[in-house]
């Protein structure tokens, strides 16, 4: 008898148990199970997703903490600047109503447009990773278990998309596609914005799933489990999302939160040469843009941007490491 994948890694993991008592409280646990078993052992798992955790939060609640700090994002406070813009005080005008300070020229307080950058980042970024990892492993599972010309098209696309420059694409695509709606005077809206970059990113996203998701449905669709699923009559979406799909759900993760944190940087740099989000949407790469002019004057401004978006990502590739790890019954850790 054949096991699928998914209660293969339950059997791994129980028949690689030894007879403490630690080892025999994971018998007869899900796959599930087993795997957020082994986040909870994973030191590296936890922090990493307890500072995740805090960003989401931090996201989420970015209104309430608007309203608990006192000021919004594009308040300005011209009195804290001297006659040259920057600001008054030490360190960037850090202060107990300024925790990071005011921005140069607009006296815009860095910390509130901070909390609302990483909700931006992570609505874009998450947006992205759910429609390209939804259409990479559509066509990916099409073609893996289809194979034949559809297989042979899919994998065309694939390549034409992979041979496309995205950043050449993205600088000639975004504001193109702004004034084929909008005038050139016209105010962009924050939901077009937003709308056009995960467009964009889904655009060239969706490669990598895709080849993976077809390379795991190769190697499964000769399996008994399938052949008996086929042989009793299944029909081809039972096959692909009821036999397939379920056990190739590990590497569909880990490629999910993996793509979040390029997301996360793509959006930042596409902000950084000006063809991303308005200059009123507060945005990681924005804010760094504007602290270059400033870097021997007021170092703070680009300091508290940078590490936060630096941490953010490292998160998320850290907790992404994890997880691949975690799902892996052959994995030391």
């Amino acid at each position: 008898m054949s096991l699928s994948p998914v209660e293969g890694v339950a059997l791994a993991e129980i028949q690689s148990t030894g007879e403490g008592p630690e080892e025999k409280q994971l018998v007869g646990r899900s796959p599930g199970q087993l795997v957020w078993s082994r986040l909870r052992r994973d030191r590296t798992a936890l922090i990493s997703g307890i500072v995740l955790a805090v960003f989401v939060l931090a996201a989420l609640a970015a209104p309430l903490l608007q309203r608990l700090y006192g000021m919004s994002p594009n308040q300005q406070f011209g009195d804290l600047l001297d006659a040259t813009g920057m600001p008054l005080g030490y360190v960037g005008g850090v202060s107990g109503h300024h925790w990071f300070g005011l921005e140069p020229g607009l006296g815009r307080d860095i910390f509130i447009r901070m909390i609302y950058g990483i909700r931006t980042s992570l609505l874009i970024a998450l947006g992205a990773a759910v429609v390209t990892t939804t259409i990479g492993v559509v066509l990916g599972i099409i073609a893996g278990y289809l194979g034949g010309v559809v297989d042979a098209v899919i994998g065309w696309v694939t390549d034409v998309a992979l041979a496309m420059p995205f950043l050449v694409f993205a600088l000639a695509v975004v504001p193109t596609f702004s004034l084929r709606f909008y005038g050139p005077r016209d105010a962009i809206p924050t939901w077009f914005a937003v709308t056009t970059l995960i467009v964009v990113f889904a655009a060239f996203g969706w490669t990598g799933t895709a080849r993976l998701v077809r390379g795991q449905v190769v190697s499964l669709r000769e399996r008994e489990f399938v052949e008996a699923a086929r042989a009793s009559g299944a029909g081809l979406g039972h096959m692909l999302f009821r036999q397939l799909l379920p056990n190739i759900w590990a590497p569909i993760l880990v490629a999910f939160s993996l793509a979040v944190p390029s997301y996360v940087t793509g959006e930042a740099a596409l902000s950084f040469l000006g063809v991303g989000l308005p200059e009123s949407v507060p945005s990681f790469g924005r804010m760094i843009y504007r602290s270059i002019d400033y870097l021997q004057t007021d170092p703070a401004y680009v300091f508290f941007p940078g590490i936060t978006i630096f941490a953010l990502v490292l998160a998320f590739n850290l907790f992404g490491d994890a997880l691949r790890d975690a799902l892996d019954p052959k994995s030391s850790r």
